[in-house]
């Protein structure tokens, strides 16, 4: 490595590292994929030509792209074109081998005559037919046909509540419909629809709702139908026995057939299990999530049999079957960067230029808290000892996601910087079964800061923390559990770090997207109208007055799910009491997409902490991270 290279410190060369995202490929067309990366210093949507490896970027925005499809035949590109992050926008199209020499202007509007909108799902048929999903604050849901040839797109289906695109079969005769029309927006139901032809109307084919008229709610969601013509088994991922788990649905004939998902041992995977078809629709592609780690399966239909698939330890971020019968995947772990994998034992794909310098890795920690045991992912920094060493709190967004083994630029910087890190899979985390999902239904926020003070507890009495160094940090709904935890839990935080936070939530959702307002009322009982306590005794503005430790929030001017106006209310009820805090606002949405800020804003946030937190232990970690 030169001086130069050298120079720039490891968390930096994370960030400037480019990286790849899993290739998505034309399903007529395998040698035409699409990925997103990095390289040009912002995220954009890259053509890859496997036949001749050749990469082509086909966006070239501001602020970054990262929505995109391919036809099946491999001959178009569709990309979502939106305005500087606010997640509004139309779909665009151009040619996969590129825009004819000397073209000018924007590419052109895939369907034109719609209006923008948030996105709503997308299905590209092999003749041409297109559905489009949309969702707008007046209208709710519309989903949206197109046939080949037709001059414009007319409207089949419109509902108040939100739904989307589950998928169009492999003839492009039905639609799978995702959709909350009974109410509840974390339990999906699916209808499916026969397409119209000109003079006819939508057909109702079959209908799955496992939450109309039911006390304990299941979701269902559309994983896809199989790839054949004339084929009308679909796939579906269920909560049936309280987690979810992959089901094979003919929506012709009402069928439905369970899958005996067990391991070589004859024992069943205790986890979360997703599916999608291999491409001869008698086998399917397994992956398996448990305990913040995930593992890739195949199973044949015929036999029943289910066959584990050479992974590393550690997270899958999304996996493909490839017609020859490979699998390719990207993977990671906390101390391995993430690179696009091969069940035949090769890198397909990595990111050009270095590679970044590695982490360490995560010590799995499981302690008793008031809902049942919690998990966390805690890291030490390099050479630091046993502690007890200042901590970062790290939540993580969703709150229906979860933490899990994986590289992550974020946490890593923390530890080059002296930090240990912990991260919490509260309840509301996804992986550990429905029932810790649901749980932070009508008591939000509040149940989930309850599990992340019983961590808290356990990093300090084990030796791991100092309780004078505690920073709770986290960005979107880690953001928004930020904000409530240092008012709600004053004590047990020496300082707080708040990105693109939910502040003031009865003003965030005047002001959110509508499919956040469907989520939220699920999750509150009702709205802000309807049960007011709830909804004032889960705001972080309710308890800005017992804030007693510096906070720094850093917000995107043009974010839908967390919109600036009421964070602005926090900060101005912030200068008022006199409490100390810095705020950062950037032109984007929900974050950056673009390498440059996100170190910026990084920056920032090490430099607040450094500044505020005091000890000596708050500079640059000198150990070997390369």
């Amino acid at each position: 490595m030169s001086e130069e290279k050298s120079a720039v410190p490891a968390w930096e060369q994370r960030f400037r590292a480019a990286r790849v995202s899993l290739p998505d490929w034309a399903e007529d067309a395998p040698d035409r994929a699409l990925y997103v990366s990095n390289a040009s210093g912002t995220y954009e949507v890259y053509a890859w030509d496997r036949a001749t490896d050749t990469h082509r970027r086909v966006t070239d925005r501001p602020n970054g792209t990262t929505d995109a499809e391919l036809s099946p035949d491999g001959e178009w590109i569709w990309w979502f074109d939106d305005s500087d992050g606010d997640e509004f926008g139309i779909w665009r199209r151009q040619p996969f081998a590129g825009r004819p020499e000397g073209a000018e202007g924007p590419d052109e509007e895939a369907v034109p005559g719609l209006a923008p909108s948030y996105e709503a799902g997308l299905a590209l048929g092999r003749d041409g037919t297109v559905v489009v999903g949309r969702s707008t604050d007046d209208g709710g849901t519309t989903l949206h046909l197109r046939r080949a040839g037709a001059a414009e797109a007319v409207e089949i289906y419109r509902h108040a509540e939100y739904g989307g695109v589950g998928d169009l079969s492999h003839d492009g005769t039905l639609l799978a419909i995702d959709h909350t029309e009974h109410g509840d927006a974390m339990h999906g139901a699916i209808r499916v629809v026969r397409l119209p032809h000109e003079g006819s109307a939508v057909e109702t084919v079959a209908e799955l709702d496992e939450v109309t008229g039911r006390d304990e709610p299941r979701g269902l969601a559309c994983l896809g139908f199989a790839p054949l013509d004339g084929d009308t088994r679909l796939l579906v991922a269920h909560q049936r026995t309280g987690r979810w788990e992959p089901m094979i649905w003919d929506v012709a004939t009402g069928v439905e057939t369970a899958l005996a998902l067990r391991d070589e041992q004859g024992r069943e995977l205790p986890g979360d299990l997703s599916a999608q078809w291999r491409p001869d629709a008698r086998t399917l592609l397994i992956e398996h999530e448990y305990e913040a780690r995930s593992e890739l399966f195949s199973y044949s239909l015929d036999e029943g049999v289910l066959t584990r698939l050479d992974t590393p330890r550690g997270t899958v971020g999304g996996a493909t079957p490839r017609p020859d019968g490979t699998v390719e995947f990207l993977w990671s772990s906390a101390a391995e960067p993430s690179a696009v994998r091969s069940t035949a034992g090769t890198v397909v794909l990595r990111a050009p230029g270095a590679v970044p310098p590695r982490s360490v890795p995560v010590e799995d920690v499981w302690v008793d808290g008031p809902g049942g045991r919690v998990h966390a992912l805690v890291q030490r920094p390099a050479g630091a000892g046993d502690g007890p060493l200042p901590t970062v709190f790290e939540v993580h967004g969703g709150p229906t996601h979860h933490d899990s083994d994986s590289f992550a630029a974020g946490p890593a910087a923390w530890l080059d910087h002296g930090f240990a890190v912990v991260r919490v899979n509260y309840r509301g985390s996804t992986g550990y079964g429905q029932a810790w999902t649901d749980a932070l239904r009508e008591r939000v926020g509040l149940i989930e800061l309850e599990d992340i003070a019983a961590v808290r507890e356990w990093a300090v009495s084990s030796g791991l923390a100092d309780p004078e160094r505690l920073v709770l940090s986290g960005g979107s709904w880690g953001g928004y559990l930020t904000l409530l935890g240092l008012g709600t839990q004053p004590e047990l935080w020496n300082l707080g770090v708040a990105a693109v936070p939910v502040a003031d939530y009865l003003t965030a959702y005047d002001d959110e997207m509508e499919a956040l307002k469907a989520i939220d009322r699920t999750l509150f009982g009702g709205t802000p109208e309807e049960v007011p306590e709830r909804w004032t005794a889960s705001s972080p503005l309710t308890y800005v007055e017992r804030v007693r430790v510096p906070v720094y929030i850093s917000a995107g001017v043009n974010d839908p799910r967390c919109p600036i106006k009421q964070i602005d209310n926090y900060v101005e009820r912030l200068e008022r009491l006199g409490k100390p805090h810095e705020v950062y606002r950037y032109e984007a949405g929900h974050g950056s997409l673009v390498v440059d800020e996100r170190i910026k804003q990084l920056r920032l946030e090490i430099d607040f902490v450094r500044r505020h937190l005091g000890g000596a232990a708050v500079g640059e970690n000198q150990a070997d991270t390369e």
